[in-house]
């Protein structure tokens, strides 16, 4: 049986002009991407957002800003059966962030690895300087336009 899978994503930009990553260890693949995650039944694409940084990071956010929502048939990397559909917004943070934030990609713990024995699913976030940000950055094909459109239009 063939599903639709819909993300939704936050492009967060600090005063700084850096750009928030996620870096994922997911079923042994290293993958960067947006903060974000999966729409529950019952939860609108802003309620989502909200949920996922708060539960991901701990942080309260407002949602701004469409930026962008996937125009074409995208398959899971992670499951053929599903169709993926990614949508796209400028996020503020609201407060503070608590989560700890990594200078190096996939800057793993020793606890997030212990985690990941059971879960096999872990992820650490960090900025990224406007100047070194592209879509090189990002692993997702989604991601890769929206870093795009990101670094043309803001």
């Amino acid at each position: 049986m063939q599903h639709f899978n819909l993300r939704v994503y936050g492009i967060l930009i600090n005063e700084k002009k850096q750009v928030l990553v996620s870096d994922e260890l997911i079923r042994g693949s290293y993958i960067t991407k947006f903060p974000g995650g999966g729409l529950e039944f019952g939860e609108g694409t802003r309620d989502c957002l909200k949920r996922e940084f708060l539960e991901e990071m701990n942080l309260t956010v407002s949602v701004d800003e469409h930026i962008y929502t996937t125009d074409f048939f995208q398959l899971s990397a992670f499951n053929p059966g599903h169709q993926i559909i990614s949508i796209y917004y400028f996020i503020t943070a609201l407060e503070e962030i608590k989560a700890p934030l990594r200078t190096r990609p996939f800057d793993f713990d020793e606890a997030q690895l212990r985690i990941y024995e059971d879960t096999k699913e872990i992820e650490t976030f960090r900025f990224i300087d406007w100047n070194d940000f592209s879509a090189d950055n990002v692993t997702l094909p989604i991601d890769k336009i929206v870093a795009k459109m990101v670094k043309e239009d803001f």
